[in-house]
Parts: C-alpha cells; structure tokens; sequence
C-alpha cells in the first residue's frame, strides 16, 4: 500500500528488537541521563532535531528551524533528517544505546515509545512546570491516550492521518452502484457493495488491504474496524486485551467474507492497488488526498461498524514529537518543541502537508485552511475521534501477536476466530504484565 512506501512509515519488529539489545547497558525507566534535573530541564543553548525524510515535512522542517533560529542567536537548531537506516525507529533505538540522540525527533512512532522508555532514552515532560499543561491545552482529551504505564508522559501529541474508507467513484459506477451514495454505513452494506463489485467486474477486488505479516498492518484493517464498531477502544485496556469480544470478531467474521469470498486478495500487492484499479476501495488517512489527485476519483467515508453510527471513531496513524535524554540543553529543546506545536506553526504544517496537527477544535481553530480545502475537512473532523496504539510493554510484540492470530484465522483459515483470538489475548496479557 502507499502509505508503508515512505520509510518513516515503515517499522520492522527486526528494528525493536536491534533496539532492546541496548537494555542492559542502558538500564530501565524514562527519563535517563539526568532529564529529571533541574539544571538540565533548564539549560538553554544549541540543540539538535531529526524531521522525516518525507519531502513535505522536510520544507515544513526547514522552514521552521530558520525561523527559530532568526529569534535565538545563542539557541540555534541545528537540524537533519533521520539517519538512513532500516527503519527510522532502528536508528533511533540505536543512537539512544550510543548516548547520542539528538534533542527532540519530530518523527517519534507511539508504538516505539514504550521500548525507547524502558531503554532510558526519553525525557518525561512532566519535568517542565508547564509541560503537561501545554499539552492538555493543545490536544485535549485525546492527550491521555498518550500516558504511559508510569502516568508520565514521554510524547508530545504532534499530528494524525485518521484512517477513513476510499472508494473509487468510477468503478462504483460500473458497478452500479451510486457513488454519490455508496451506501457504506454499514459492515453488511460494505459486504453487499463488495459483492456487487467483484461480481460485474468493476474491480478484480473489492479491498485489498495487504496480507503481509508485518504487525503495523493490523492498523490499516482490524484496528480502524475495530475502533469504529467500539466507538474507540484501543487493543489493550486496563492492562487486558479487548479484542476477544463480539465486536472485535464482528470484524474479524467481516474480513473473514472478504476473504472468504474471493472479495479480497490473499496476495500481497506491490504497488498500490486503489490508485491503479486494482481494488475498488481502500483505507488511507489525508495523505491520500495529494496522492491520489488527478489519479482516482474518489470520495470517502468514515469507517463503517456493524450497526449504523452518526460518528465512528478510527485509528489515528500518528507521529509525534519526543525529547532524549542525551539532550544536555532540554530548556532550549522544551522550548522549540511549543514553538513548533504552536498555531502558526501547526498551520502552517497542515498547508504544507494536509496531515491533521493534534490540536482539539482543529476545524475552528484553522477556518481559512479548510474553507479552501474541503476536502480536508472530514478528516479534521474525524480526528476528534482517534484512538491510538495502547502504550504498553512490548508493544511490539503485543501488536505481533495478533497479526500472527489474524492471518492464521481471518486470512487464510487455518484456525477458527475464536480459537485464535482466545491465544493471542491470553498470550498479550502475559505481555502487558511484563515490565
């Protein structure tokens, strides 16, 4: 799929695991390397950042440390993109193991946070007098999705691409089917539209979310499904699975059709199916918008559940912005992390990305933004109603385990759903109560 064709999107369970090497080196718990001083949290001078290697980032990146730096003479931001490597994540792990991070990383994967923690590696915002404060004001509830086990936070919310439903317009028609209407409220409308699809031809598949192994794609078909029909529950609750449910395996018997049915390929696609027609409907966050223009004719809609909703709530495909603690100037780094989370500086990221800044109130906080681009505006509705990956211990492997159960039941039906949900719940809460 497109999106796992940028590299600061992809994350290999190889990467945490290089990463976890350093654990005895680097000792447990966040905020290592003195982060929790008062001298340190107030020093103020030169730091360094890493911003993504996607290109809109990069102009965005650029743009605001030369803006910073016009202000702070003896503060300058010296900046790059992340490290080449096999995944952005690798190279942070690695560069925490070595004492070397830079101050802040404007590309920080939730999912990674829990590993960076433990490895020592992050600093605990919590230590700035303002910092939870800030965050609170910024983001809003959304924030508390983001604590960890400790109740610290060790990530500043930055921005989301909330996941909703594409559909092909064009190949609607052929099919049939209204694409001013789609009739997608529903996991039994989705059925019956797939059915119609593939049936006369319109499209060889319906979906075709990709079947790989790699745990991150369990974001990009359960989880956005799940969370629509749990109106938010993430995968992990209160320190216990949740998906072992009847809404969680209303989804899983979902898909089950899908594949079942020849709706859906077993195949992984190397390329990206949607834009060449391959399949007629797709999940993709805002990024989509500017990839597929001119390309697709498109409409979207919010992740359908099993029973009609007004609002469903949706995986939120974030990054955000954390402070290591190899950073000696964490005044100056705490300092530029509000800078660059500010409105200016969030509107602007929003104009030159289209990726959803993590500020509650986002369509009234930017009105010119999103009278100008309305396509955009649903998904900085839909951004209110994200859930993120929990913030667990060996999130990783939690997330692993069910992508192993699901490709063994859902996909290629070797296991019975409910067998295999049962296993992998019993097996993530073992996970979650290692520390």
């Amino acid at each position: 799929m497109k999106r796992f064709t940028k590299a600061t999107r992809v994350l290999s369970v190889a990467a945490l695991t290089v990463m976890g090497a350093g654990l005895a080196a680097c000792g447990g718990g966040g905020g290592g390397g003195g982060g929790s001083t008062d001298s340190v949290t107030s020093a103020k001078g030169p730091i360094k950042i890493w911003y993504s290697n996607n290109e809109f980032e990069v102009k965005w990146g650029k743009a605001m440390v030369e803006a910073w730096n016009a202000g702070h003479a003896d503060q300058k931001i010296e900046a790059q993109e992340i490290p080449a490597g096999k995944s952005s994540e690798e190279v942070i792990g690695a560069a925490i193991t070595a004492g070397n991070a830079p101050c802040l990383v404007f590309n920080t994967a939730p999912v990674a946070v829990p590993q960076f923690q433990k490895q020592g590696g992050l600093v605990a915002l919590d230590s700035f007098p303002d910092g939870l404060q800030y965050i609170k004001d910024r983001t809003g509830d959304l924030a508390d999705q983001y604590k960890s086990s400790d109740g610290k936070m060790y990530q500043l919310p930055w921005k989301s691409n909330p996941v909703v439903l594409f559909y092909n317009k064009d190949l609607f028609a052929k099919a049939g089917l209204d694409p001013a209407n789609p009739k997608l409220g529903t996991q039994a409308e989705l059925l019956d539209a797939a059915r119609t699809i593939v049936k006369t031809g319109a499209a060889p598949n319906a979906l075709w979310p990709s079947p790989a192994s790699d745990f991150f794609q369990a974001w990009f078909d359960f989880y956005s499904f799940y969370a629509a029909n749990t109106d938010g529950t993430p995968l992990v609750k209160d320190g216990k699975a949740t998906f072992d449910s009847e809404k969680g395996k209303q989804v899983a018997t979902m898909f089950e059709t899908l594949y079942k049915e020849n709706l859906a390929s077993k195949e992984v696609y190397q390329g990206d199916s949607f834009l060449e027609g391959k399949a007629a409907m797709s999940l993709a966050g805002p990024w989509a918008i500017a990839a597929y223009k001119g390309k697709v004719n498109w409409g979207a809609v919010p992740v359908p559940a099993a029973t009609a909703k007004s609002d469903t709530s949706t995986f939120s495909d974030a990054k955000n912005v954390a402070m290591y603690s190899a950073c000696e100037n964490q005044g100056t780094a705490w300092e530029v992390m509000k800078f660059a989370t500010s409105k200016e500086q969030d509107g602007k990221l929003l104009t030159e990305s289209g990726q959803m800044p993590m500020r509650k109130d986002l369509p009234t906080a930017f009105p010119d933004y999103f009278a100008k681009n309305p396509a955009y505006t649903q998904f900085a509705k839909q951004a209110a109603r994200t859930v993120e990956v929990p913030n667990v211990a060996n999130s990783v492997e939690v997330w692993q385990t069910f992508r192993t159960a699901w490709a063994k039941s859902v996909i290629f039906g070797n296991e019975s759903i409910d067998t295999a949900f049962k296993g992998a719940a019993d097996k993530i809460n073992q996970l979650v109560a290692q520390k």
